[in-house]
């Protein structure tokens, strides 16, 4: 593993500049906490929303909602590998103290890329063009909130959930490449529902590209 904790103007300055925001209105501290710790949450409680929302005979779009749901799982390994080749120190563990503001405990490990970003952005990314308006402009605005979050609580650099954007659009891309293949499974699971009955799945697969 190849061990680094050299900083670039742009991290430290940006870092410092969205940091520098917390610890100073409660408020906003409260909701930047909320998004940096939940995201799993926030897309659990999202994705079943939109499942039972969408309509009943909806196979197409309740099929990009596993779709992005495994492209999320995707990101995060990809980040375990990733994190295993290069290690990234933590901002708080390697800026002086009194320079920034950490409002969440955190572990000390890999800092590069962001888990929470990644995660994030496997599930907005995946949802773009592929899903009801309403659905991909939440996830979306979600994993943008979830990402500014991340480094205004102080435990990712900037460069670090950027890249977890990348990875997360990276693996939605992925699994995009296998969506006819994984069309039987969200198939199986819409009818575990109820859902999809009296759908031509045939038509609804051959529009999945």
């Amino acid at each position: 593993m190849f061990h680094s904790a050299l900083l670039n103007p742009f991290d430290t300055s940006l870092y410092h500049l969205i940091n520098g925001l917390a610890g100073h209105i409660s408020v906003l501290d409260a909701i930047m906490i909320f998004f940096a710790k939940y995201a799993l949450e926030i897309y659990a409680v999202l994705f079943i929303i939109a499942w039972f929302v969408l309509p009943k005979k909806d196979i197409k779009h309740r099929h990009a909602l596993i779709i992005a749901g495994l492209s999320g799982i995707l990101a995060l390994i990809i980040n375990v590998v990733i994190s295993h080749i290069w290690f990234r120190p933590r901002p708080f563990t390697v800026f002086p103290k009194g320079s920034f503001t950490q409002l969440v405990p955190h572990s000390s490990d890999a800092s590069f890329p962001s888990d929470h970003a990644s995660g994030s952005f496997g599930f907005a990314a995946a949802s773009w063009g592929r899903n009801e308006k309403w659905i991909s402009r939440t996830f979306t605005t979600i994993a943008i909130l979830v990402m500014i979050a991340r480094v205004y609580v102080g435990v990712h650099y900037p460069t670090d959930v950027l890249a977890g954007l990348v990875i997360g659009i990276i693996a939605s891309r992925i699994m995009w490449k296998f969506s006819k293949a994984i069309f039987p499974l969200s198939v199986w699971v819409a009818k575990l529902f109820r859902f999809g009955e009296g759908q031509d799945k045939d038509k609804a697969a051959e529009t999945l590209h």
